[in-house]
């Protein structure tokens, strides 16, 4: 392990911080610890969408091998099956619908999480202690508590984990970030982040029906509450109802939020004051807020966030994106690349346009580059656990507050908002028997 790994490894140790074990014992991968031209053997849990869409890059590298596949849905676990068949040439892997097989499969080196959030940390944390690397989709979680745990479980058991903010491997934005720090545009007073989702239009009231052949449902449900099942909560749209997920805040905001973080060289907030609601379909079953606006209060300058559901037309006629207001020029970023405009006072500009650089359009393949490097290497990743914990819980503090209605402090140093008993409720996962939250 690297020398920061090893650190922080050791002050976990030295704080008696562990997990009760799981499964009876752990196990190491064997990868690294053999011939170099072994596979990478990976398992990928929750196979619809932007699960395939990484396992599909995993298997762009030859030293990847897919070995087991694990949906509770027939229809996609078995679809995909025969599309890692048809692109590997190889015989389907082995295929699972309850995902603690997978983590006691020991040819399983890395476990890709491509579930719905609220999925996200029970596997990683128990691929953790089974002792494999784990690829997390974004946002890390669905509530502040298991951030935390997350972050301590990858730290005592030496895992890469490695969450898919591929932001992070797509050189622009690092390059972008690097020329913000050096001061290029002056004092910077604002950053202005914003989503404008045309594609996440109004999500009909539908009945309730009964579940669909193959789908385990209450699997699905997992340490969710027991509801009835109703396809527009199912699949994609988990993502609009707070059971699961946090809306298009959490879905898009930990993308664009951890620049507006990486380019300040800023800490989490510890004021944030959130507003929204369904503004648009207010009579839709999304619970989540469609149009929402927070302000994260820093010393010298603010970060504002910005989403709106149904309309994609924001600042700069940039669907989504951020910017940095400096007193001599404006940075505007987005996924294609970066400029700057200079600020003209009078007839003279304050400094040179920086004309549009674009990014290569790589990140999601870098990002899984980076991970596999790491495997070997036992670097912190490009998108290491506790960056993508970090924007997660800023993600949260919106959400909270937007939930209460009011403003609300953060302290870093204890874990919680400062004397709000109600925001401290809101960000602890609260489970559904049998499944219980690990103790750390």
């Amino acid at each position: 392990m690297n020398r920061r790994n090893f650190l922080q490894k050791s002050a976990f140790t030295a704080a008696g911080i562990g997990l009760t074990p799981l499964f009876g014992g752990s196990y190491q991968s064997v990868f690294g610890q053999t011939a170099p031209s072994n596979k990478v053997k990976v398992a990928l849990i929750g196979c619809r969408s932007m699960g395939w869409s990484n396992l599909n890059t995993f298997l762009d590298y030859p030293e990847v091998e897919c070995v087991a596949l694990c949906d509770i849905d027939d229809e996609w676990l078995n679809k995909r099956a025969g599309d890692v068949e048809k692109k590997s040439g190889k015989k389907a892997p082995k295929l699972y619908k309850d995902w603690r097989k997978v983590i006691d499969n020991k040819d399983v080196d890395a476990v890709i999480i491509g579930t719905p959030d609220h999925w996200h940390c029970l596997p990683l944390i128990y691929a953790c202690q089974a002792g494999k690397d784990v690829y997390v989709e974004k946002p890390l979680a669905n509530t502040i508590e298991e951030c935390d745990l997350m972050v301590k479980a990858a730290r005592k058991y030496n895992r890469i984990a490695q969450v898919g903010q591929w932001q992070r491997s797509d050189p622009h934005w690092d390059e972008s970030a690097s020329y913000l720090r050096a001061g290029n545009i002056g004092r910077i007073r604002t950053v202005k982040v914003w989503a404008y989702q045309d594609g996440k239009p109004t999500l009909p009231v539908i009945a309730d029906e009964p579940v669909p052949a193959g789908v385990d449902y209450d699997m699905w449900l997992g340490p969710a509450p027991k509801r009835p099942f109703n396809m527009y909560r199912f699949h994609y749209n988990f993502r609009f109802f707070w059971d699961y997920a946090g809306g298009l805040m959490s879905d898009w905001g930990v993308h664009l939020l951890d620049y507006a973080l990486e380019g300040m060289g800023a800490p989490l907030p510890t004021h944030t004051f959130s507003g929204g609601g369904k503004f648009a379909y207010p009579n839709d079953a999304m619970e989540t807020p469609d149009t929402l606006m927070a302000t994260y209060a820093y010393d010298d300058f603010n970060i504002i966030w910005d989403h709106a559901c149904g309309i994609n037309h924001g600042p700069f006629d940039k669907k989504e994106g951020l910017a940095f207001y400096g007193e001599n020029g404006t940075l505007v970023l987005t996924r294609a690349g970066w400029e700057v405009i200079p600020v003209v006072a009078g007839k003279e500009a304050r400094m040179e346009a920086v004309p549009f650089k674009k990014g290569e359009g790589k990140g999601l393949y870098n990002h899984v580059g980076n991970f596999l490097s790491c495997i070997k290497s036992r670097n912190l990743p490009a998108g290491d656990i506790e960056i993508g914990a970090r924007v997660a819980k800023m993600s949260h503090f919106a959400n909270i507050s937007s939930r209460l209605k009011r403003e609300v402090r953060w302290n870093e140093a204890t874990r919680s908002f400062i004397n709000d008993n109600e925001a401290n409720q809101l960000a602890k996962a609260h489970y559904r028997a049998p499944w219980t939250l690990p103790v750390l």
